[in-house]
Formats: structure tokens, sequence, C-alpha cells
């Protein structure tokens, strides 16, 4: 899996990433149109990720990518079973509100500090700062839309633009680009969820 399957850019690119690459554009796929078969996909797709960014020694990118396996089986249930308190039906899509974006950036600011300590602390991260940040707001991510929650999506366009840079930096060609495509895929996932809430209010 770790054999070059082509070159790109100069850039070896792996088996592992190539298909690790292409369950992950399923995936947010499936997120921009609500289809529920995207976390299966999100669990395959980030525990080939985790064993790609380990073996680049992006540590907090594994961890967190271990974290996406994990709670992709809480965020299959949510959008199968999960409500919303006071409201019926199955989960839709809804807004944080004022105080819920100031916690939403608190806690971001919060565990980045932590993470990127702890990246430095144990592990020999040449950029734990940088992978911190980018671990930290896909945990807020991965919680904001697995409750359906619209600032899931602009979340992602900061980890997106992020990421983009930082796997640049590592060599990591195709996910690199990866991360172009779904910084667009989240920008559509914005502008769709944020048309269906509005046709949801005023209906």
């Amino acid at each position: 899996m770790l054999d070059t399957a082509f070159t790109l850019l100069g850039s070896a690119v792996t088996w592992l990433e190539v298909i690790a690459f292409t369950l992950a554009l399923a995936n947010i796929a499936c997120n921009v149109f609500e289809i529920h078969w995207g976390w299966p996909l999100t669990i395959v797709a980030s525990v080939l990720y985790a064993w790609l960014f380990y073996a680049s020694k992006l540590y907090g990118e594994a961890g967190v990518n271990l974290f996406f396996a994990v709670t992709a089986l809480w965020g299959w249930w949510q959008w199968l079973h999960g409500h919303r308190a006071g409201a019926d039906g199955p989960l839709r899509i809804a807004r944080l509100g004022a105080r819920g974006v100031t916690v939403l950036a608190l806690g971001w600011a919060l565990t980045w500090l932590v993470f990127a300590l702890l990246l430095r602390a144990v592990t020999d991260s040449d950029v734990p700062w940088a992978d911190g940040f980018v671990t930290a707001g896909s945990v807020a991510g991965t919680v904001l839309l697995g409750r359906k929650l619209i600032e899931n999506w602009p979340t992602w366009l900061v980890v997106n633009a992020a990421s983009v840079a930082l796997f640049a930096y590592k060599g990591l060609t195709l996910t690199a680009l990866l991360y172009v495509i779904f910084f667009a895929l989240a920008l559509c996932g914005w502008i769709g969820w944020r048309r269906r809430l509005a046709r949801a209010s005023s209906s």
C-alpha cells in the first residue's frame, strides 16, 4: 500500500493515498447532499488516512482521523435516528446561534493550544502548531456535521484551506489537491444547506 502508484508534481503518490483520496471524495460528496452513506465511507477513508499521516509524521492528523472513524458511527446514527430537542421528526439542518459560535471559536482555540503543545511534547512532529490547528478544527467540524449544524461548512472551509498548505509542505501532493476539492465542496455544501434551511423556515 505504501508503494508508489505514480508521481505527481515531483512527489511520489502511494496506492494508500490514492484509495484514501477516492473514498474521502465520495464521503464529502455524500455529506454535501445529506446522504447518510457518507458516514461509513468516512470510517474506511479515515482509517486509511490515519495510516498515511502516521507514516508522514503528521501525528495530529493521524489521531484526528482515528477520531473521525469512531465518531462516524455516532454521526451515522445521528443522521438516521437523531432529533433536536423540542422538535419533532428526524434531525434537520439548523444554526448554532451567536452564543454557539462564540463557544465554537473559544473551544477551537483552546483545543488548538492543547493539541499543539501535546504534539511538541510527545512527538517528533516538525509542524506541531499547523497540525494542531487543523486537528482541532477537524474535531469541531465533525461534531457540527454530525448534528447537522450549518456552521460545519465555514469551519471546514478554514480547516481545508490550512490543510492544503500543510499537506503541500509535507509533500502529500495528491492529498493537498484533495483538500482543494474539499474546499470547493464545503462551499457548495454551505450554499446548499443554507438554501434548504431557508426553504424549511419558509414552509
